[in-house]
């Protein structure tokens, strides 16, 4: 990771110059992480693409803001966070989650994409705190210190949505199990 974040660096400092070239290749290098977690954050791709989209335009904007290139990781995923949740408030109902809270699968055995259907049902049924520490920490690999600024809380309060969150999906998995 850290011959990755002086790469970053490198990137970063001649897309400050203008080098367009090295902002493509900078996206080129995030972009895949940033959709995942803003399809997870939105559970619908044509806005997981557009909110992307959003999001590396404001951050070429704002590289000059950026304090610390080595934090480069953290600080996208701010604005990554930021623009999925503005879009939320802007098209959902108040209180209103964009994840179905169905029941849990049923069946003798779970194929690929069934698991992955719970999976995606199960962090459905998370707050949205919960769901988003899971995201950062299990799909994304942020450090706590990480997403404490992604977040914007105390590490301890990432800290407990987190194992809170990890819990809650642990007893719904062995509820399931327990139904198979």
């Amino acid at each position: 990771m850290i011959f990755r974040e002086v790469e970053d660096r490198d990137l970063i400092a001649k897309a400050r110059k203008g080098d367009v070239e090295g902002y493509n290749l900078l996206v080129s290098r995030w972009e895949k992480r940033v959709f995942n977690y803003l399809l997870r954050l939105v559970a619908n791709r044509e806005d997981a693409l557009d909110v992307s989209q959003d999001v590396f335009l404001k951050a070429y904007q704002s590289l000059g803001k950026l304090d610390d290139p080595g934090r480069f990781g953290a600080w996208l995923f701010r604005i990554a966070h930021n623009e999925a949740f503005s879009m939320l408030r802007r098209r959902k109902p108040e209180g209103e989650m964009p994840f179905e809270r169905g029941n849990p699968v049923r069946g003798s055995e779970l194929l690929p994409i069934e698991l992955s259907l719970a999976v995606e049902r199960a962090l459905g049924r998370l707050s949205e705190e919960q769901r988003e520490a899971v995201l950062l920490k299990v799909y994304q690999g942020f450090k706590f210190e990480e997403m404490a600024e992604i977040l914007s809380c105390p590490v301890s309060t990432v800290k407990s949505r987190l194992y809170t969150g990890l819990e809650l999906l642990k007893t719904q998995f062995c509820e399931v199990k327990h139904e198979l």
